[in-house]
């Protein structure tokens, strides 16, 4: 069986990370309730970073719950390109229940890929993620 584990390794840990997200952005895939900000990295396997603002969702057991179906559904992904990408909350998101909210997500992975591919036709999209 699997480990289902999700690492450091694929998490945006430091601002550091994430501000080189926001100065180079290279893929933007926006939703109705997200908005992913994506920009290439060296490591060959996609790390996530998530921000969900008090303003869009009042209470911390909705942006938690919204939190752990983006961080569950990343995790699904296993042939996402090497990028670093940031998963922003837009208002309305507290009203989803978590099936809506899955199958949004899966379409903006869905989406992300495809405009990767698009952007980087030589590139193959579908290395293995790190695994430390």
């Amino acid at each position: 069986m699997k480990a289902l584990t999700f690492p450091k390794s694929q998490r945006l840990l430091k601002p550091s990370d994430y501000s080189k997200v926001f100065d180079d952005v290279t893929l933007k895939v926006p939703h109705r309730n997200f908005l992913i900000l994506a920009s290439a990295n060296s490591l060959g396997y996609a790390r996530v970073g998530l921000i969900f603002s008090k303003k869009n969702l009042r209470l911390a057991v909705q942006r938690n719950r919204i939190k752990r179906q983006v961080r569950e559904s990343f995790r699904l992904q296993p042939d996402l390109p090497g990028l670093d990408i940031v998963v922003l909350g837009r208002q309305g998101l507290e009203k989803l229940d978590n099936d809506a909210v899955r199958s949004s997500l899966n379409d903006l992975w869905h989406r992300v890929k495809k405009k990767y591919r698009q952007a980087n036709p030589d590139s193959s999209v579908g290395s293995p993620r790190g695994t430390e």
